[in-house]
């Protein structure tokens, strides 16, 4: 059953349920942060400094809470500070429940906990805390390689299916499993047909999944292209599967190249989202201020579908997008960081003293960054103009 969107009444939302936020936050040795301890309330937090002062480490801090994963893609070694050998990040998420998380990785020792307690599988600890963040990197949803709209459903599926993380993951090994067997000679074809019985079953499921979530998110992206976008293109995001018919009969039919190139040729692990505008590829014909534009409204209609699903806005990570786009395109931001205060959900984002958007108001806590620290601005030093 498609899932209803929220409604509004006299301002409040009709069936919100109270936000979850990162209350206190910590940490040691974590790109240039040597020592942090702060506390946060919920609401609108705006770090302000120059550049590589740390503004974006704290976001990416927060998003390794969320997803135990950077969002600039790279590996947790990068993620210590020069010089040191481990990193620490921790906090504490308030909602209607309470957890302490503790992430520590070195090169011989890694461990994440929650509430005290080893965390053993990703799946057990998702949506402990729940973020989307806009960055310069969500460019590469529009111009880069299909593996990176393929994640980007992933991680949405897994934000809001609690099953399907694991259904991925025993897809993958099987696939892993099923190309070790076609790069072997001669080939045991028993064992072979065991995983491409493994490959159809799971893959079907996720490609049922996948074709599902579409029709709830497409016209998310589209409202949210037609609040920010400044020109009346039509935007069509399209799910396209590697699998146009019988699964198994594909599989067979790809066999023999298959054997040649040692790999599985055919299945969800290469779907494709496609991404119109005006019936035109967007990586293609898009200028660049439109596939930002597509970019930011992706991840818009992600943040709204969370809020949709789970009655609760999810934490809102803005790395220097705002300062970036004029004003029209500004206002079409302002809807979801309204739902996000309604809920007393949260939002951090950077930006400098020279771009953070004013029309946001007053309503703000400010912080100051500067060489890896963080304190509190003074209010007078940054009013609206």
């Amino acid at each position: 059953m498609r899932e209803p969107l929220l409604t509004f009444k006299r301002g409040r939302p009709s069936r919100y349920l109270p936000g979850v936020h990162l209350a206190r936050l910590r940490l040691r040795n974590f790109r240039n942060y040597r020592r942090l301890d702060v506390e946060f309330v919920p609401g609108f937090h705006l770090l302000l400094g120059g550049n590589a002062q740390g503004k974006t480490n704290l976001l990416e801090a927060i998003y390794l809470m969320a997803t135990l994963r950077s969002f600039r893609g790279v590996g947790s070694a990068q993620l210590i500070r020069h010089g040191e050998k481990a990193y620490f990040v921790g906090g504490t998420v308030l909602g209607p429940e309470r957890h302490e998380i503790k992430i520590y990785w070195s090169a011989t020792v890694r461990n994440v906990s929650l509430d005290g307690r080893p965390v053993r599988r990703i799946t057990d600890y998702l949506g402990t805390l729940r973020a989307v963040v806009f960055c310069t990197e969500d460019l590469l949803l529009v111009k880069g390689p299909a593996r990176v709209r393929r994640r980007f459903l992933d991680l949405l599926l897994a934000q809001t299916q609690p099953g399907y993380l694991p259904l991925l993951q025993r897809y993958m090994v099987a696939v892993r499993s099923r190309n070790a067997l076609l790069r072997h000679s001669p080939v045991d074809e028993t064992a072979l047909e065991v995983f491409t019985a493994q490959v159809v079953s799971l893959g079907s499921e996720l490609i049922r999944q996948r074709r599902e979530l579409l029709p709830r998110l497409a016209p998310l992206v589209a409202q949210a292209h037609h609040r920010i976008a400044q020109s009346g293109e039509e935007l069509q995001v399209e799910y396209d599967p590697a699998v146009r018919n019988d699964f198994a009969v594909e599989l067979a039919k790809s066999r023999a190249r298959e054997r040649a190139y040692g790999t599985t040729l055919v299945g969800p692990h290469r779907d494709e989202l496609r991404l119109l505008l005006d019936g035109r590829p967007a990586a293609q014909f898009a200028s660049e201020g439109q596939k930002r534009t597509l970019a930011i409204a992706l991840k818009m209609a992600q943040a709204e579908l969370l809020t949709a699903v789970h009655g609760s806005a999810p934490v809102l990570l803005i790395d220097d997008v705002m300062g970036e786009l004029d004003v029209k395109r500004r206002s079409g931001f302002l809807p979801l960081l309204e739902r996000s205060r309604q809920t007393s959900g949260q939002v951090f984002m950077t930006a400098t003293e020279e771009n953070w958007p004013r029309e946001l108001g007053r309503d703000l806590e400010r912080w100051e960054v500067q060489s890896g620290t963080l304190r509190k601005a003074s209010s007078a030093l940054l009013q609206p103009l």
